[in-house]
């Protein structure tokens, strides 16, 4: 469907800096861009608001929020999905990774988390193919390494599912996230309603399972990501020792650096370091982990994640234009520096030629207002 119309008089966010000027749309495609406050004829008036690209969320829990609204509800995914992409579409963002497990515990009644992925990403990328989806979604598989069916799991997919990130994520506690296993036993019985006793089994199941199959996943996680021509990501790392493990596999992206120490050997290593917006408007990690900002007044963090709130990406990403001065900056940082890590090059930067995935808002005290979401030059919200 054809569908045409200019921006005028806005606040455009480029890479390196904001310009007053104009963006004119065409088939879905950024066709031109001029300077100047003037409005055309026929053009829409945005009376100074910004204009950026739309928004790009590499790593989010959202879909499974969705999916399982309640513990022991298994809501319809079909609705689950629409209900994901509309979220998504009114916060901004345009381009979602959809974050699917790989890897279950079958084999105990009283530990068990089922297969779900092959299902899952089944229905997502039918309704991708049947237009029933508002924004661009596209696949990333959390490959957990202290599980005992991620291999098989990782075998049901190939390169024509356009697999797009295959992230290591190990969370045996004691290390990485729950390196504080205080904070893992109030994650895991506040979630299950384990008892003390019941939480001290299922950490020692853990670690046996991590000691007989984590080297063996890690290695096969690693492949399939080659195998599909995926960019591979890291999960919490800790230390410099993780992270040039995680070079050596050729890691490409580090959702959630724990602390200062892996953060900055991470940008030594020339791997982007991704933090989660939730965690910068906080002010603080909910897992005593490193915070957010601290990384940014370091000139440690690339990317910005929603994690648990899709809502917090833009807010986020005006806030660290404060922190640093500089709101192009801060918008890179949810738009360009995502699209390039996962070589996503028809989008994430306002430039002729490029996807019409573009958002409008203003600022009211300083927190972003959304005023207009378009999605391949279709209005989504």
């Amino acid at each position: 469907m054809t569908h045409d119309f200019v921006l005028a008089n806005a606040k455009l966010i480029l890479p390196r800096e904001v310009l007053h000027g104009s963006l004119s749309i065409r088939n879905g495609v950024i066709t031109s861009m001029d300077t100047g406050s003037s409005v055309p004829a026929g053009a829409t008036d945005c009376e100074g608001d910004f204009v950026a690209p739309g928004l790009i969320e590499l790593h989010t829990d959202n879909l499974e929020r969705h999916l399982k609204p309640r513990p022991q509800v298994d809501w319809p995914h079909q609705a689950a999905i629409v209900a994901h992409d509309r979220e998504l579409a009114g916060t901004g963002i345009t381009t979602v990774f959809d974050a699917i497990r790989v890897g279950s515990i079958i084999s105990d009644a009283g530990k068990r988390y089922g297969k779900y992925a092959r299902k899952m990403a089944d229905e997502i990328l039918a309704m991708r193919s049947a237009g029933a989806l508002k924004i661009s979604h596209h696949l990333h598989l959390r490959a957990e390494i202290c599980s005992e069916t991620l291999l098989e799991e990782l075998d049901e997919f190939g390169v024509d599912d356009r697999v797009g990130i295959v992230s290591l994520m190990d969370h045996t506690p004691g290390q990485r996230q729950f390196r504080d296993i205080s904070k893992f036993s109030d994650y895991v019985r506040g979630k299950h309603g384990l008892s003390a006793e019941g939480f001290d089994e299922y950490v020692e199941f853990l670690y046996e399972l991590q000691s007989r199959l984590g080297a063996h996943h890690e290695a096969g996680a690693v492949a399939a990501a080659k195998r599909y021509g995926a960019t591979l990501a890291s999960h919490d790392d800790t230390t410099a020792g993780q992270v040039e493990t995680s070079r050596g596999h050729g890691v490409r992206v580090a959702e959630f650096p724990t602390t200062v120490e892996a953060a900055k050997a991470c940008e030594d290593a020339m791997i982007d370091v991704i933090m989660g917006a939730p965690n910068l408007v906080r002010g603080g990690s909910h897992s005593g982990n490193v915070a957010a900002v601290e990384l940014a007044e370091l000139d440690c963090l690339d990317i910005l994640s929603s994690d648990y709130v899709p809502a917090a990406l833009l807010l986020a990403a005006v806030r660290l234009g404060d922190v640093w001065g500089n709101m192009a900056r801060g918008i890179a940082t949810v738009t360009e520096a995502p699209a390039r890590a996962v070589g996503l090059d028809d989008r994430g930067v306002l430039a002729v030629g490029n996807r019409a995935d573009v958002i409008r808002f203003s600022l009211r005290e300083n927190a972003p207002a959304l005023e207009a979401v378009w999605s391949a030059g279709m209005r989504v919200a």
